[in-house]
């Protein structure tokens, strides 16, 4: 008896020991979460700056400004001596190159920047480029103390998934133009030459060092690309479907419904092929290559150009090929807008647009498809 007790005795404690401690799943969930989210901090101007690697510059008296909020970059500066400029540029580490360049007119041809990266080995590196023009080729390193841009003393530190890029500018007045770029995912600078890659996206702004305000400016580049969205969407994607739902469901009105369908085809019609010409001069201007968007692109336009030409030979109601004039007239157009739209969302992946774009092109495809569904719907009942 005695020592079965003490064999349950023993089994007992066994399970407690094989058992884990009240909250221990929980603390271990909590302490795996806050390592997390503390792994994944970004910068910010509200936090101090504590690295856990000196600058070499004093860093307790730098201002700071949230100068690219889609990118995350963070860049502190403070005026060190009469002719010295201290500066420290924080964004996070995604496998990409990070750039900071000195613009005389807000482009980013004919500027010099500091450009730093974190190898796949996690060694740190910080190159001064003049970026001569818009191919690779014309993108060359230039020693610290050579070149327009002089440099002294540089630094760069990883914390947090965090690259914090320190330089010393001597200059008695920097320019105020201040371009901002990241490179593309895994494209870090290669070769022995350090030959930097396309950027994945940059920004132009302007601060005032003095009192930290910065403004973003819009690049003509930027602007024409933002022209041939609007008006591709607007023309091709937007007008064109309401011009067709005008043609189908609203008959009755004779002949309103079709002056009303010519007046919104024709307008949809002239500023499609505005976008496309834009996309055209956009292309010539980045030197890139596009060619799936920009061949549907032109094929949208050959559509939207028979459609005009069979407008102006469309036969009359009483002749018998009208049967076929209408059939052919509306499988194209349906051709063409279908094909719009894909063209629409592809361009917007290819410019990053972002999320919003895609979100509010489809909420207008959806409203679009839900009022030819109801007059459809009606269409069908009053057969």
């Amino acid at each position: 008896m005695y020592a079965s007790s003490t064999l349950q005795l023993t089994q007992r404690e066994r399970r407690e020991m094989k058992a884990p401690p009240k909250y221990t799943l929980l603390f271990l969930i909590f302490n795996f979460f806050f390592s997390y989210v503390h792994s994944q901090a970004s910068d910010s101007c509200n936090s101090p700056l504590t690295l856990p690697t000196p600058l070499p510059f004093d860093t307790t008296s730098l201002q700071c400004v949230s100068v690219w909020s889609a990118q995350s970059f963070i860049l502190r500066y403070v005026q060190g001596a009469p002719n010295v400029w201290n500066f420290v540029l924080s964004a996070p580490n995604r496998n990409a190159y990070i750039g900071m360049g000195f613009s005389p007119d807000g482009n980013m041809v004919g500027s010099r920047a500091i450009v730093g990266w974190v190898g796949a080995d996690a060694t740190t590196d910080m190159k001064k480029y003049f970026l001569g023009g818009r191919s690779s080729d014309l993108v060359t390193t230039e020693p610290p103390n050579q070149g327009l841009l002089q440099i002294g003393n540089t630094s760069m530190v990883v914390q947090s998934n965090q690259i914090y890029m320190a330089f010393q500018l001597i200059s008695d007045s920097p320019s105020t133009r201040l371009i901002y770029s990241v490179g593309q995912v895994g494209r870090l600078p290669s070769g022995s030459n350090f030959q930097l890659s396309e950027h994945q996206d940059m920004i132009s702004t302007s601060l005032n060092f003095g009192t930290g305000q910065f403004q973003t400016q819009d690049s003509p580049q930027a602007s024409l690309k933002r022209s041939h969205g609007l008006l591709n969407m607007l023309g091709w994607a937007i007008l064109l479907p309401i011009g067709a739902i005008i043609a189908r469901y609203m008959r009755n009105w004779d002949p309103i419904w079709f002056y009303s369908h010519a007046v919104v085809q024709s307008i949809g019609f002239i500023l499609g092929l505005s976008g496309v010409i834009c996309g055209l001069v956009l292309e010539n201007r980045l030197n890139v290559s596009v060619s799936r968007h920009k061949g549907l692109g032109i094929f949208i336009l050959v559509l939207g150009c028979l459609q005009v030409i069979a407008i102006l030979a469309r036969p009359k109601k009483t002749a018998k090929v009208r049967k076929y004039w209408n059939w052919y007239h509306s499988g194209v157009g349906r051709l063409l807008i279908f094909l719009a739209a894909i063209n629409v969302f592809y361009g917007i992946h290819l410019g990053n647009a972002g999320s919003g774009w895609n979100a509010g092109f489809a909420a207008v495809l959806v409203i679009l498809f839900i009022i030819s569904l109801i007059l459809e719907l009606r269409l069908c009942l009053k057969k």
